[in-house]
């Protein structure tokens, strides 16, 4: 048995690919903290997960002993469960959260703390100046501005959250008008960074004109089992499994002992080589899309967690995938009056 924890929507995409490799015998359970159907219902087994951090803790253990449940997958908050490994371990329960401990977490989550560890092992990273305040950004700013073009995202984020690409020439209402475009005049960014009262540390760092490639890997204790990369042209994502932005990101899994399915972000700069953005210890938003070039990620976690045959893979590299919309039936539930 296993159980997928509440993740981002591409929990769906976990479902599926478990399901088109585990025997027909082997039940799935999945979870979510919302009211989500549209994934949870994939499952053999769905629960509403408890809003309260600590009461679900108790009740993922004993709701998983009470199923014969022996892997737990984190999606979200998987800093919350990794600080209760011990627990889980006592209970006679796998828990993957994509490290192997909580200051392992810690050192991919906090992108500070990342880039410090990068370039003290050697991996070809974005270098990045950690500021906290308004005179820091402008120092930061001022220093890198005459080696090219900066830019700035919070130490800790998903999504790109809080992304911004620094552009003197851009008009100062443009950020508002043009959201999606993420460019912004310094003065315009900095004015509004000094009046916030409640802002959290940022990372000032030379922004690298090169694409940017996706990779989703497997891997156990620091070790890659399978992987995928993922690189946007256009519309349309192409993928690779060579390559130096594919070996870079296997080297970081391996150096930061990643543990389960986990995503790492490379940039290319203008000469075309490689350099770390960050590692997500958690599955991708794009997981699935892997399927498409022959590889069953989710699949092939699954299967080896669980001690069954792996899914073989077909790698096909003369595909590209796009991501559409597509409405999906819910069931409206009955309120109580």
């Amino acid at each position: 048995m296993i159980w997928l924890l509440e993740g981002q929507s591409s929990q769906r995409d976990i479902i599926l690919g478990a399901r088109d490799a585990l025997p027909a015998g082997v039940k799935i359970f999945a979870s979510h903290r919302q009211s989500r159907p549209e994934i949870t219902e994939l499952a053999d087994v769905s629960f509403i997960e408890p809003g309260d951090n600590q009461a679900r803790i108790e009740w993922l253990i004993q709701t998983a002993q009470d199923n014969n449940i022996k892997v737990l997958l984190a999606g979200r908050e998987g800093s919350l469960i990794e600080s209760a490994r011990p627990r889980f371990e006592a209970a006679g329960l796998t828990l993957v959260t994509g490290g192997l401990s909580l200051e392992a977490l810690n050192r991919v989550d906090d992108k500070s703390l990342f880039t410090a560890e990068s370039e003290r092992a050697g991996l070809d990273c974005v270098p990045a100046i950690t500021v906290s305040n308004a005179q820091q950004l402008t120092a930061a700013y001022g220093s890198l501005s005459v080696l090219g073009e900066v830019c700035i995202k919070p130490v800790v984020g998903i999504y790109g959250e809080g992304f911004w690409r620094f552009k003197q020439d851009a008009d100062p209402f443009r950020c508002f008008a043009k959201t999606a475009v993420r460019e912004v005049n310094f003065d315009t960014y900095l004015q509004a960074y000094s009046a916030a009262e409640d802002r959290g540390p940022m990372l000032v760092m030379p922004y690298m004109a090169g694409s940017e490639c996706s990779v989703d890997i497997v891997c156990e204790a620091g070790h890659p089992v399978a992987f995928a990369g993922r690189r946007k042209a256009g519309l349309y994502q192409r993928f690779e499994r060579e390559g130096a932005a594919v070996e870079l990101a296997l080297k970081a899994v391996q150096h930061f002992g990643c543990d389960g399915i986990v995503n790492v972000q490379t940039r290319d700069d203008a000469n075309g080589k490689p350099h770390l953005l960050e590692i997500n210890p958690r599955y991708s938003g794009g997981i699935g899309y892997c399927r498409a070039a022959g590889v069953n990620l989710p699949g092939i976690f699954a299967a080896r967690r669980l001690g069954f045959e792996e899914p073989e893979t077909v790698w096909r590299a003369d595909v590209r995938v796009k991501a559409v919309t597509v409405g999906l039936p819910v069931p409206v539930l009955s309120v109580p009056a």
